[in-house]
């Protein structure tokens, strides 16, 4: 019954923002995604993490964790031009190693991990098992991802490249991978996009992040047509 007062609750605050907001909500989050998402590991160049973050939301990808073991996350707004307020992110920076809390946390969400990086027994991303969800980790521009990122994988997927260059820039290699993963999804008969239920919450989160003090607001019709729960 929740679901359906939630459902209740999001036409109520549909009748607050504007019909053209409206339609980008239900169009947006009908291409949303939780099967696959990306962690960033000690990225410490910040035009790059931004640029990470507005590729999310560019191809639909809903999540976004941030690993900070040395270098804080910090959001260049020119850069990611408003993709923080659409995109949920999750910032792993307490106790004694960050990257493990974030990959427990990822395989109790049901991920598989996948590092990126050249490794012997790697896949392109076009040869990558997308049938079960996959949260893929991008190192430091300088020194990849770190062993404990290598130790916990079960799996490593690697851009093809054809120059004298070893690797792509993060934020580059970040918008390849989604693209063609995103554009192999697309092509697949896998149930990859957010459930309708998952579709209503996330749309009342978004209509809080717009209307001024939203979440009292969305309290207030909740006690006004369910009362005291």
């Amino acid at each position: 019954m929740s679901v359906e007062k939630d459902r209740i609750v999001l036409d109520e605050l549909y009748k607050i923002i504007t019909p053209s907001k409206k339609e980008m909500f239900d169009r947006i989050a009908a291409q949303r995604t939780k099967h696959l998402t990306i962690a960033l590991e000690n990225v410490y160049q910040e035009h790059n993490a931004s640029a990470v973050l507005r590729t999310c939301d560019c191809f639909g990808i809903q999540e976004l964790h941030v690993i900070e073991k040395d270098n804080q996350y910090k959001v260049q707004r020119d850069i990611a031009l408003g993709a923080g307020r659409w995109v949920d992110m999750y910032n792993y920076d307490q106790g004694p190693d960050p990257t493990l809390d974030c990959i427990s946390k990822l395989r109790s969400k049901g991920y598989r991990i996948i590092a990126t990086t050249p490794h012997t027994n790697d896949q392109t991303i076009q040869e990558l098992d997308l049938d079960t969800p996959a949260a893929l980790i991008f190192g430091t521009e300088r020194r990849g991802i770190s062993h404990e990122v290598i130790d916990q994988a079960d799996a490593f997927v690697k851009i093809p490249m054809y120059g004298f260059t070893e690797s792509f820039n993060i934020s580059v290699s970040a918008a390849i991978t989604l693209h063609t993963l995103r554009e192999r999804l697309e092509k697949s008969a896998i149930q990859w996009k957010l459930s309708d239920d998952e579709q209503v919450l996330l749309k009342l989160k978004w209509c809080r992040k717009i209307l001024r003090e939203g979440q009292l607001l969305e309290d207030e019709i909740r006690r006004r047509l369910f009362g005291k729960e």
